[in-house]
């Protein structure tokens, strides 16, 4: 029994098929979610070039660490929509299949015929999810949507950056995750749903919508004070508690966010300052934050003495909330996600020995699907298409030669 076969036996999402139309981030992710807990996805792409992501790749292989993070543990078809045969293929698959997912432009798979409606017709069962900038309904659901786009729509580049300077995007593609991690809750809870009523339904996510309680407290600011909080660089929106920043050490930077006054009087014992706890200009939250310059001033002069691993085991050891500002090296070889099995090295045919992340989501005592490297584009056709479908290997030939896969 191969280790596919073995996790589809037994893994949470077990005995669920998903048409995976997803592209770049957004929709690869809630798939990639869903593969790691036992689901069979089938990723399908145009034949000859891909989705955006691979074409984007600056790898001869045509692959990326970006996408064996969002594909690991599925399988690959190449489809022509465009083609008749393509679509009475794609019919073939609904058929068989639990879910559908696409985070394509409203409206792109109605224009070819095989949006959520007609395939509800070929299957009342099916899970039709869609993942979007704005939404498929409103005024600006035909806007065009990245990641950064919606970050600027959004408000989040509003309240990114410093003061003094521009609005300032996130760096990573926090959005397209926030809105695949939604697109996955979605389908699950029709998933759900089915399993009750019979029925499949059709799951909408925006990324606007996905990330607009990020921006809690921001609104907060503005609901309280109906002023628009100025960006608020490393320090709180709001300015509700002190010290929050990002404090210099000798060799980088900690984030530091202190929230209920015994961290404070933590924090002045681990400076060996305890005298700073009865100071009246810092003896209170309200006091540190009318001398939010001093409060800062203070802890910096401390923390520019020591190491960041430093300063972290001494905010460890006295309860402060901290943590060592690490670059990406560092973060992708965390002994702690390692040691837990979030993070691990396998070995990928096209990239070599890399380091890829399996789903946050732990299912206490569920068996965890293996993790696969992705495939390569159109790796399976033959074992999609003759395997479960039941074409004959010519009728593959033809299929290929006749550009439909």
């Amino acid at each position: 029994m191969s280790d596919r076969t073995a996790a589809a036996t037994s893994a949470p999402l077990a005995g669920i098929t998903v048409l995976d139309f997803g592209q770049v981030f957004q929709g690869p992710y809630a798939t990639m979610l869903m593969a790691k807990a036992g689901a069979d996805v089938i990723k399908i792409e145009p034949p000859g070039i891909g989705e955006p992501l691979r074409r984007r790749s600056i790898a001869t292989s045509g692959t990326s660490l970006s996408i064996a993070i969002m594909n690991a543990n599925k399988r690959a078809i190449t489809l022509n929509l465009k083609a008749p045969r393509g679509r009475a293929l794609l019919g073939e698959m609904v058929e068989r299949a639990d879910v559908l997912l696409e985070n394509f432009a409203p409206g792109v798979m109605d224009k070819l015929g095989v949006g959520w409606s007609a395939l509800h017709a070929i299957n009342p069962r099916l899970v039709y999810a869609t993942g979007t900038g704005f939404g498929i309904s409103g005024p600006d659901s035909d806007n065009l949507a990245m990641d950064m786009t919606i970050q600027g729509a959004s408000g989040i580049m509003s309240a990114t950056g410093f003061p003094d300077g521009p609005p300032t995007k996130a760096g990573p593609t926090l959005v397209d995750i926030m809105g695949g991690t939604a697109l996955y809750a979605g389908v699950v809870t029709a998933l759900f749903e089915r399993d009750r009523t019979g029925e499949g339904r059709l799951v909408e996510v925006a990324m606007q919508e996905a990330v607009y309680a990020s921006m809690a407290s921001s609104f907060d600011y503005f609901h309280r004070t109906g002023e628009i909080p100025l960006r608020p660089g490393n320090r709180q929106s709001g300015r509700s508690s002190a010290p929050y920043n990002v404090f210099p050490t000798k060799d980088g930077h900690v984030a530091m966010q202190t929230v209920m006054e015994e961290h404070w009087r933590n924090l002045t014992r681990a400076m060996g300052r305890e005298e700073l706890a009865d100071d009246p200009r810092f003896a209170t939250n309200a006091a540190r934050l009318d001398n939010l310059e001093e409060t800062d001033a203070v802890v910096a002069e401390w923390t520019r003495t020591l190491g960041k691993m430093e300063i972290f085991a001494l905010t460890k050891r006295y309860r402060i909330p901290c943590a060592p500002v690490r670059n990406v090296a560092e973060v992708m070889n965390d002994p702690h996600m390692h040691g837990r099995g979030m993070l691990e090295w396998i070995d990928h045919p096209g990239l070599g020995r890399v380091v890829v992340p399996n789903s946050p989501i732990r299912l206490h005592g569920a068996v965890k699907p293996p993790t696969l490297p992705s495939p390569a584009l159109g790796a399976h056709n033959t074992e999609i298409y003759g395997g479960w479908l039941g074409l004959s290997e010519g009728e593959i030939i033809g299929l290929r030669d006749d550009g439909v896969i």
